[in-house]
């Protein structure tokens, strides 16, 4: 028997091994690598045309200054834009392999190993990734082109001749398909816990119960997010004598938002008890806030990428405004409005460019819920068959999405108020402040309420979008056929 299921796998190059791209949630996963790819290939571009368009201009031409700092820009984005791909890729293939359980229990009955079948979801997750790669890169190479030529004929004194053909912008798109592929393998981990006797049993996530069984993940990620929160409060106190602070701080951001990433389970159910108590005691909304809690892995993935997006947007936006406000510290006068416009503008493409990471944390969304709900038939058929109506099963689902993407923002802004601050303070904490010209010192953090409601309706926004294609697939299967389904 052991001989049959060796010989079961196909060969890489085979239709039916590239069959699995149909599946659902596959071809998200495709536009968030192709998405990510182009947003790199139009980094690289632009850093390419702003380094010449500053070196034709005959007042900072002999500057390489802002060049590099245009560089180390586009580069820090790429990477913020390719972890945030990573977390949702890895996120869409632990929901997937959650729902092939009982398929890979039956591969490991009739003799398949778990490490071969871990390999397999790995390997299409590269497969995943080229795709996406290939796409993005011709994608934002045509974007660039285009934007190169819209450039050469509205700026005075732009480079002529500027290729799209970059030889960094291979780069993004190597480094997408290789974090997609690690992504998928992070993802698929699960592989190795499901036993041949779960073939008995239906796909489904881990309950509350199972989830805390992983003490040493859980210690890993409660060692990262105290370590990562050493290393911020380090950063604001060296910022208060050098702005070497801000690169102290950076790394302490990177550890704690890990940590908080890898231990979301522990994090994001309290948060998503909490906003249940506001949607009432209804039927619907009593069952939308169990299924939240009930799996809390599946729950958490979906609110983890949203956190990350809405962090990044918030911090750019509060940092900036702790920045104008420790300037105002800085000088005896009263400055103009006009005097910060190019703090503004710096500010408005920066969070235009890190939305990007937004719009990726959003697709994410949209798709786990979308696979969760193909995943629930059987239980959302048992809804309808007890009595549940097809409206109120479709106010459940939208429900489910409001509690995850309320309970997502609502600790993104926080967080993102939090980073901001810490960004500002430890970069400009020891700038010389009038009159006495002493360290301006800790300030409040500043946060810009316009930026804050935009991602509140931005909120309400994806919650329609992510409970859209879910709810008319919660409703379209009869609840005889849906209970027969696997």
């Amino acid at each position: 028997m052991t001989a049959v299921a060796t010989a079961l796998p196909e060969t890489p190059l085979t239709p039916s091994r590239l069959s699995f791209l149909s599946e659902r949630g596959m071809g998200a996963s495709v536009f968030v690598a192709a998405l990510t790819a182009a947003f790199g290939v139009i980094l690289v571009d632009t850093t390419a045309y702003l380094g010449a368009l500053l070196q034709h201009d005959p007042t900072i031409g002999n500057s390489r200054t802002l060049a590099y700092v245009v560089q180390i820009l586009s580069v820090l984005l790429t990477g913020v834009a390719m972890y945030v791909a990573a977390i949702v890729t890895a996120n869409t293939f632990s929901t997937i392999v959650a729902g092939r359980t009982r398929r890979i229990a039956l591969m490991r009955l009739i003799g398949a190993s778990s490490q071969a079948q871990r390999a397999e979801v790995a390997g299409q997750g590269l497969a995943v990734g080229v795709v996406g790669a290939v796409l993005g890169l011709a994608a934002g190479i045509l974007l660039s082109w285009g934007g190169a030529a819209i450039g050469s004929a509205v700026i005075d004194n732009a480079p002529q001749g500027m290729s799209p053909l970059q030889p960094g912008v291979l780069v993004p798109a190597v480094g997408v398909a290789l974090s997609t592929w690690l992504a998928a393998w992070a993802g698929s981990r699960r592989v190795l816990t499901v036993t041949p006797l779960q073939a008995l049993a239906g796909s489904a996530e881990r309950t509350v119960a199972e989830t805390g069984t992983g003490r040493s993940r859980h210690l890993g990620a409660i060692t990262m997010f105290l370590l990562g929160g050493l290393l911020l409060a380090g950063g604001v106190v060296a910022g208060l004598s050098s702005p070497l602070g801000v690169v102290v701080a950076f790394f302490g951001g990177v550890f704690s938002f890990t940590g908080l990433a890898i231990g979301s389970v522990l994090v994001m159910p309290p948060v998503l008890r909490l906003v249940g108590r506001l949607f009432g005691r209804s039927v619907t909304a009593r069952l939308a806030a169990e299924n939240a809690l009930r799996h809390p892995e599946r729950s958490s993935r979906m609110a983890i990428g949203v956190v990350m997006g809405v962090t990044l947007v918030t911090m750019f936006a509060v940092a900036l405004e702790s920045a104008k406000s420790l300037v105002s510290r800085t000088t005896a006068e009263k400055l103009p409005p006009e005097y910060f416009a190019p703090f503004d503008a710096f500010g408005t493409v920066m969070m235009v460019l890190v939305a990007v990471s937004a719009v990726i944390a959003a697709v994410g969304l949209v798709n786990l819920l979308t696979i969760g709900v193909v995943q629930r038939r059987r239980e959302l058929g048992l809804l309808r068959a007890i009595g549940l109506s097809s409206r109120q099963v479709r106010r459940m689902v939208l429900l489910e999405a409001a509690h995850v993407t309320i309970a997502a923002t609502a600790t993104g802004l926080v967080l993102g108020i939090a980073y901001g601050w810490i960004a500002a303070q430890s970069l400009l904490g020891s700038v010389p402040s009038m009159p006495d010209l002493h360290p301006a010192g800790l300030i409040p953090p500043v946060v810009p309420w316009g930026p804050v409601v935009a991602i509140v309706v931005g909120t309400a926004v994806l919650t329609l979008v992510a409970s859209a294609a879910p709810t008319r697939l919660a409703t379209r299967v009869a609840p005889v056929e849906a209970l027969a389904a696997d």
